[in-house]
């Protein structure tokens, strides 16, 4: 799992069984549309997998991720993550809290 950054400062979140190749490829415009538009990249952080489906599944947790929370982890502020991760919109916590009411009460 990789992040980039993009010319326009932009974080691209991916994940791949070569690195070296994988960057050589977005550098060559031959990468994600959304790094392809915004050359050139520049590998920021990566994490190392013993299985590509790990690295993919971690890819897409990262991906719903703030910038803020993009950036601590890859500044490796680790202590900051949980602390981004909560909900600081009153209204969709209040949607959230109450539709996990209501499943935990079908589940009983």
């Amino acid at each position: 799992m990789y992040i980039l950054e993009c010319a326009d400062g932009s974080y691209y979140t991916g994940s791949t069984k070569n690195l070296e190749l994988r960057l050589a490829q977005h550098q060559a415009g031959e990468g994600a549309r959304h790094t392809a538009r915004r050359l050139p990249v520049k590998l920021l952080y990566y994490e190392e997998f013993s299985r590509i489906d790990e690295a993919f599944y971690r890819e897409k947790q990262v991906q719903g991720w703030s910038r803020k929370k993009k950036e601590a982890l890859m500044q490796g502020r680790f202590e900051e993550l949980k602390k981004l991760a909560e909900c600081k919109n009153a209204t969709h916590c209040a949607a959230f809290d109450s539709a996990q009411a209501s499943t935990s009460q079908d589940t009983d």
